[in-house]
C-alpha cells in the first residue's frame, strides 16, 4: 500500500499537468495540449479509482 504523501503527490502532479494543458487548450486553442489534458485526466481517473479502492480495502480490514 502507498502512503498518504505518495498518493497525494501523484494526484497533485497529475492535476497540475492537466491544469496547464487545459489552459493552453482553452485559452490558446492548442490542440496538442488538449490531447495531453485528456491523457492526464484519464490518469487522474485511474488514480482516483485506485485510491478509492485502497481506502475501501483499509476500511474493510478494520472490521
Amino acid at each position: 500500500m502507498s502512503t498518504f504523501e505518495e498518493r497525494y503527490s501523484e494526484l497533485s502532479e497529475t492535476l497540475e499537468g492537466a491544469e496547464e494543458d487545459l489552459m493552453k487548450f482553452y485559452e490558446k486553442g492548442n490542440k496538442a495540449a488538449g490531447t495531453r489534458a485528456r491523457k492526464s485526466l484519464m490518469k487522474l481517473k485511474k488514480l482516483s479509482h485506485e485510491v478509492r479502492q485502497e481506502i475501501q480495502d483499509i476500511k474493510n480490514e478494520e472490521l
